[in-house]
């Protein structure tokens, strides 16, 4: 594994580090791309690239999903020195409109399945290059395309090259701005930590315009030498099939995306996956001890669970592929990144003792694009402030509490919804769970528990499932922190990235 400072400072550099440029690099339904091939490619989107204008610090959108081209004009954008500004082909023309202004983006590369696209919008002062789910998805005739090669522009450790937007869940989004450092770094050390080799295929249906997927699914995997089997869009029968027919050996996944795995893989007399996966990594949300249980029994591997956040590149701590995972803790801290929980007061907390989780290391965002107070909001002496509640033990093994701004205030008391969803998780019948808080003229916040089944329920099954976990909380947990609303539902609303959309639940 090389090291970051023996490698071009331009996170465009990962995907010259393959020593066989004749090892499978990509897959994508039918199509396997080399390195060689997605080499040629990034250079021939390189030279377009600068046919329209783009060069050293340019922002450029990039709205796609996973599809070839995604990997190819990223990196094709910050082999130039650009900043790549990646988005969710699902916004709307207003989110769009402002991510574009915000960011200053003088190209947007969208998707024609995209919604601004299949509405014909255009946005004035801004070029736009329409890409299609062919694109760059034919294999190249190699010998006649020999002079194409990847140069990447030589750029500064700290020069930004991507701007991640938060999802915007209070006021607008912010432009997390990281770096080229920022990004080598992140990704070089997960694919040390979890012994990435050459020879790993892994899950690729974890959004690439999203930070989880980014670093771990796609920097990671390429400072690895290693290969990624794409997948659009994820439904957990899709997803499944890609693994057998991909000969996939990690997957990186959130909770809700192995969850949905594990009930089809139930209904199937044999477990197709049973023994080809190394491990699963997960993050983005809490993993439930039950859905980590499922996938074990169905799949015969560990889920390791981790802790990040884009203004983080985005990982933080994992549990360690080489011993078994302390379910319930995200791990302890990645090599070179130091953490903290500290006290409202900026002290720093005892193990055990609850506060706001600080991080520090190269991982660590630049600012927030055009944005001081808000920088100056979350850093503090190369510290970032998380916004959330955690604990750290005298291992190192860190336990997320619950995000700040989840956090529910009934009658005056501090409420964790995690906790609760703990609970209630570990009934038989219950699948997913969500927690929130409702304002309350008479407590401030009354707690509402929405549960998802294993299986579809009559009314009497919902209304007997309901006492149950009722009973449940009243057992196991303060009266001031019980549930007083419990709610069967078919579905949870999840974002692109299979959040759950709590702030959906919450009104």
């Amino acid at each position: 594994m090389t090291t970051f400072n023996e490698t071009p400072c331009n996170v465009a550099s990962l995907l010259l580090s393959c020593a066989h440029l004749e090892r499978d690099a990509l897959f994508y339904q039918d199509t396997v791309l080399s390195y060689r091939q997605l080499q040629v490619m990034v250079s021939q989107a390189q030279l377009e690239l600068r046919e329209l204008g783009v060069g050293y610090q340019t922002p450029v959108a990039l709205s796609l999903p996973n599809i070839v081209a995604m990997p190819v004009y990223y990196y094709a954008i910050v082999s130039l020195g650009a900043i790549c500004v990646p988005l969710n082909p699902l916004l709307s023309e207003r989110e769009v409109r402002y991510h574009l202004e915000d960011s200053g983006a003088q190209l947007f590369i969208a998707w024609e399945g995209s919604r601004v696209m299949m509405e014909d919008i255009s946005f004035e002062g801004v070029q736009q290059r329409i890409v299609g789910a062919e694109t760059f998805a034919t294999p190249l005739d190699m010998e006649a395309l020999e002079e194409f090669a990847i140069e990447p522009v030589s750029v500064h450790a700290q020069d930004p090259a991507v701007i991640l937007y938060t999802s915007g869940t209070t006021g607008q989004p912010k432009g997390a701005v990281l770096t080229h450092q920022n990004l080598l770094s992140n990704a070089m050390t997960v694919a040390e930590f979890f012994d990435y080799t050459p020879e790993d295929v892994f899950f690729g249906g974890l959004p690439l315009f999203h930070s989880f997927g980014q670093t771990v699914s796609m920097n990671a995997v390429f400072a690895a030498g290693a290969s990624v089997a794409l997948l659009p869009r994820f439904t957990p029968e899709a997803a499944i099939e890609l693994c057998v027919e991909a000969d996939v050996s990690i997957i990186a996944a959130v909770p809700s995306m192995y969850a949905a795995m594990s009930a089809s893989l139930e209904g199937q007399k044999s477990s197709v996956l049973m023994g080809k996966i190394r491990y699963g990594i997960s993050g983005g949300s809490p993993l439930l001890a039950s859905i980590h249980e499922d996938f074990y029994k169905l799949v015969g591997c560990h889920i390791l669970e981790g802790y990040g956040l884009s203004e983080a590149s985005p990982v933080v701590s994992f549990n360690q592929p080489s011993r078994p995972p302390v379910v319930g803790s995200v791990g302890t801290a990645l090599t070179g990144i130091r953490v903290q929980v500290r006290d409202s007061n900026g002290e720093v907390l005892p193990a055990g003792a609850p506060g706001q989780l600080w991080v520090n290391g190269p991982n660590v965002m630049l600012e927030y694009w055009n944005n001081p107070e808000a920088t100056s909001q979350s850093l503090s002496d190369g510290w970032l402030a998380t916004g959330d509640i955690a604990t750290i033990d005298e291992q190192g093994n860190i336990f997320i509490v619950d995000r700040l701004k989840d956090m529910i205030l009934r009658h005056g008391y501090s409420v964790y919804p995690r906790e609760i969803e703990d609970v209630i998780a570990t009934h038989p019948q219950v699948r997913m769970v969500a927690v929130v808080g409702r304002k309350d003229m008479r407590v401030g916040e009354e707690i509402y528990a929405f549960v998802l089944p294993r299986q579809q329920c009559s009314p009497s099954q919902e209304e007997a499932l309901c006492l149950e976990v009722e009973h449940l909380c009243v057992q196991q947990l303060a009266d001031y922190k019980r549930p007083r609303h419990y709610r069967v539902v078919d579905t949870l609303p999840l974002g692109a990235t299979g959040k759950i959309l709590k702030r959906d639940l919450s009104q």
